[in-house]
């Protein structure tokens, strides 16, 4: 099997990246691949008695059989919950693109079969005063999967990041149907104008969870749809 690089996108920030991407290293796993995950760039964590951790990160590094170093899931960490290039420049830090994607590359360059990787926040995030969040998934060699957080607003989002993937010159691999609320109104009709307005597959539709819950997730991932499309 060709190595898999896939970078998982949002429409917005807390659209279920990580409930996303660990259900589909979880999935991956189980299918007998060797799995490897990776957040270049994180905002906001927790501290423990090892130090201080972004808990996506975290909830990354476990879901994949590879098991790597924190550092290496995660070269950079900033401590306030914020955009990351605010959040740099409040800790008199800048994120180096060269070096950024430097960084990754261990993980990227592992033997593992497939590595998932988070973005920060949506898909034009910017990283420093040129680079954004979208420019780190050329370089990296990925195939972009958006995960769209299904609420008002869901489809303009969606048709907007959509439309910059597809100017970016990258393949958008597939799209996940993520439900934020167990009540929203509409939810199937929002669903069925994303088929029909978006070619790439829809390769998951998760129903709301009240907490991330890698293995409940992982059941909703059409996995060989989602290869099949890789290798097209």
């Amino acid at each position: 099997m060709t190595k898999k690089r896939w970078f998982i996108t949002g429409t917005d920030t807390d659209a279920g990246k990580t409930v996303f991407a660990t259900g589909l290293l979880s999935a991956c796993t189980d299918a007998g691949f060797l799995t490897a995950a990776l957040k270049p760039v994180a905002a906001g964590g927790i501290h423990l008695k090892d130090g201080f951790f972004n808990e996506d990160a975290l909830m990354l590094q476990v879901a994949a059989s590879q098991k790597d170093s924190y550092k290496d899931v995660n070269p950079y960490l900033f401590e306030q919950p914020i955009a990351p290039h605010i959040a740099a420049a409040n800790e008199g830090r800048k994120i180096g693109f060269s070096e950024c994607v430097e960084r990754c590359r261990s993980i990227i360059d592992s033997p593992a079969d497939i590595v998932v990787v988070e973005g920060a926040g949506g898909w034009l995030v910017p990283l420093n005063d040129q680079k954004t969040v979208a420019d780190l998934a050329e370089p990296l060699g990925c195939e972009i999967i958006l995960v769209v957080g299904l609420k008002l607003g869901c489809l303009n989002h969606a048709l907007l990041t959509v439309a910059s993937i597809e100017a970016s010159g990258l393949k958008l691999a597939g799209w996940v149907a993520n439900h934020l609320s167990s009540d929203m109104p509409y939810n199937h009709e929002n669903i069925a104008t994303l088929k029909e307005k978006i070619v790439a597959p829809l390769v998951a539709e998760i129903p709301f969870l009240s907490a991330i819950d890698t293995e409940s997730s992982a059941v909703y991932i059409d996995i060989p749809t989602l290869l099949e499309e890789t290798e097209s």
